[in-house]
């Protein structure tokens, strides 16, 4: 079967040929061929994951050869092992989900067919992203997902900030790929290849490299990390993540939970013997995590807007994930353990979002919504328990998941084992109170919404979604509760990638604190992070207006932390004058050369031609002037 794995790819991406091409004709069926195509990628890679071979769980399956450069021959292949394997069943199953979902979603939209073409895309653009066999592919597929995701996050054409989103999605990601690009090319300038085979080799490859080049080296995982921040939102690449919501519900629970912003952590994991060779690189990689939760937890305390907040919690949770894959070989299975119970619990909660929001008429402003529980009980009950997985509820997902990951951090020799460590208990800390404060200003308190009308004048009545909405989130809700066990539970998930990520290995005794009072610490403080979400909103009245004085921390945090602001000083205003500086150089300087000899040309030609009269008289003038000038100057120099 694994030589048919070009399917996992070909399925989607034939779905999104059908439906571009076929237009109009497409209308009453094309949503069901995008659920359907991608349904079939998971019963493929379900039957592969069944199939594998544990005697030798790494195959490369070279498809054709791509590309000939000099002697150098590239080929289009795929890697079949436990990590990749791993990615297709969460791309493809929480996938299907949200294309079931979608359905429903955008059930009276005129243009479901477009947006099933490019989930379908979507899907198949980070198919070849986690299988390929060689970093060229892998580009190949870290592309077409931001493709993909520029058009999902624009999907809205009528909405000038939908462009405006999609379009810093766009750009912002263009810088992180600089940098995975930069790295590709000096991989293939050290060491002559770029698949994983050849970069990973014992002898020749980058364990070789190390040892002659350790600066090199660094400068690869460097510039993998800085390709890694841009696709999964990470400082200093974070501020086009929340403006992303400008898209569709189910676009945002794709990119948070299956594709996109999991790019990077599975960027970092693959290419893991890499980062096995520089510990400094490391620390760098771990210091953008502890950043980047810090970010995105404190953002995510200030933030009104439903949607906005969510993207916030992915912010801090990939920031998780970021911080574990650096910790080495204590942390790469815990990172993909996190990233895929985060996949269950985020996109039900963007799910849960997206029910509200078909309730409340596209309202995100978590200020007009409160009681909601009683109108829709499956929501509040599937919203409720990714909400305690978040959180680190004991014995749901999140729980086992971000719980290992603090151990890891708290183990960590010297000081990095206090400043990782309290940063991620900090992290549980924030995130308990923000989302404990979403859930008791959307789905307990006064029913504010009760005061809305909506743009037609109704009343508003916020109900239930049908069957193939509530559906992919019960089936999500499930998992949020029991995936984090399943996979940590006997190291598991860690034996199974042992053949992809390596073995897993455990510092535990440098850790200051123990294992229990690790846990203690983390439940106590997620329980002050809720009880202090419940004194901030659950015993007062909630306005329906945001207040407009707040204090600087509350307006920073607003603002996102002026990472906007950071980032149009630093990089976009310096891009400006930069450009302008060689357009002036290109106008007056490479422009001016060429135009200036034209027109000296141009203009003595014309003057000269002046003298092309046509009268013999003036030619005899013209002779006869001449001669004197001759004859005079001959004089001049024989008198001297």
């Amino acid at each position: 079967m694994q030589s048919a794995a070009w399917l996992l790819v070909a399925l989607p991406a034939l779905g999104a040929v059908v439906l571009l091409l076929g237009g109009r004709r497409t209308d009453r069926w094309g949503h069901w061929l995008g659920c359907a195509t991608v349904l079939a990628a998971l019963g493929y890679g379900a039957a592969l994951f069944a199939e594998r071979d544990a005697g030798s769980p790494v195959t490369d399956v070279t498809l054709f050869d791509w590309m000939s450069v000099g002697s150098y021959q590239l080929s289009f292949g795929m890697r079949i092992d436990p990590l990749s394997l791993t990615f297709v069943l969460l791309i493809t199953g929480v996938g299907f989900l949200i294309h079931l979902y979608s359905v429903g979603y955008l059930d009276h939209d005129p243009g479901r067919r477009r947006f099933f073409a490019y989930l379908n895309l979507f899907i198949a653009a980070m198919v070849v992203l986690v299988l390929a066999d060689n970093l060229v592919v892998l580009y190949l597929g870290w592309e077409g997902v931001g493709v993909a995701s520029y058009l999902l996050i624009g999907y809205y054409q009528d909405r000038p900030s939908a462009a405006t989103a999609a379009k810093k999605a766009f750009l912002m990601n263009r810088v992180g790929d600089v940098g995975l690009a930069l790295a590709i090319f000096l991989l293939w300038t050290n060491l002559g290849t770029v698949s994983y085979a050849g970069i990973f080799a014992e002898t020749g490859g980058i364990a070789d490299l190390a040892a002659r080049s350790p600066g090199t080296v660094v400068a690869i995982c460097l510039l993998l990390l800085l390709g890694a921040c841009g696709k999964s939102g990470q400082f200093p690449l974070q501020s086009w993540l929340p403006d992303a919501m400008e898209g569709p519900t189910p676009v945002s629970a794709l990119i948070h939970a299956a594709t996109m912003v999991t790019a990077g952590v599975y960027l970092i994991a693959r290419c893991n013997p890499i980062f096995d060779q520089s510990s400094s690189a490391r620390l760098v990689v771990m210091i953008i995590g502890a950043v980047t939760i810090t970010i995105g937890c404190i953002a995510g305390c200030a933030h009104d807007d439903l949607k906005k907040v969510l993207a916030y919690s992915t912010v801090s949770q990939i920031g998780y994930m970021i911080l574990a894959v650096g910790l080495g070989t204590a942390g790469y299975a815990l990172a993909i353990a996190h990233l895929l119970a985060h996949g269950f619990f985020k996109a039900g909660l963007f799910l849960g979002a997206g029910s509200v929001m078909h309730a409340m008429h596209d309202e995100t402003d978590m200020r007009r919504f409160g009681g909601l529980w009683r109108q829709m009980p499956v929501t509040f009950a599937t919203f409720g328990l990714g909400y305690l997985a978040i959180i680190g509820f004991p014995f749901l997902s999140g729980y086992f998941t971000k719980d290992a990951i603090i151990e890891a951090s708290f183990a960590q020799s010297g000081w990095q084992g206090w400043v990782f460590g309290l940063v991620t208990v900090l992290g549980a800390f924030l995130t308990a109170f923000y989302m404990t404060r979403l859930m008791l200003m959307t789905f307990f308190g006064e029913a504010r919404w009760a005061q809305l009308r909506t743009a037609a004048g109704d009343q508003l009545r916020p109900h239930e979604p049908g069957w193939v909405m509530t559906v992919p989130m019960v089936l999500l809700a499930v998992g949020s509760v029991g995936a984090g066990y399943v996979l940590v539970h006997g190291e598991r998930l860690a034996g199974f990638l042992t053949p992809s990520l390596g073995e897993l290995v455990e510092h535990h005794e440098n850790a200051p604190l123990s294992a229990g009072a690790i846990v203690t610490l983390t439940l106590l403080l997620s329980v002050a992070g809720a009880l202090l979400g419940w004194l901030a909103v659950g015993r007062r009245p909630v306005p329906l207006e945001r207040p407009t004085r707040v204090s600087a921390p509350v307006a920073a945090a607003r603002a996102g932390l002026y990472a906007d602001a950071v980032n149009e000083a630093l990089i976009a205003r310096p891009g400006t004058w930069l450009t302008r500086a060689l357009v002036f150089v290109d106008n007056r300087g490479v422009d001016g050369v060429v135009t200036g000899g034209a027109a000296l040309l141009g203009g003595s030609s014309s003057r000269t031609r002046r003298l092309q009269t046509g009268f013999v008289r003036s030619y005899a003038l013209g002779m006869l002037g001449g001669t004197v000038v001759i004859v005079a100057a001959l004089l001049m120099v024989s008198s001297t």
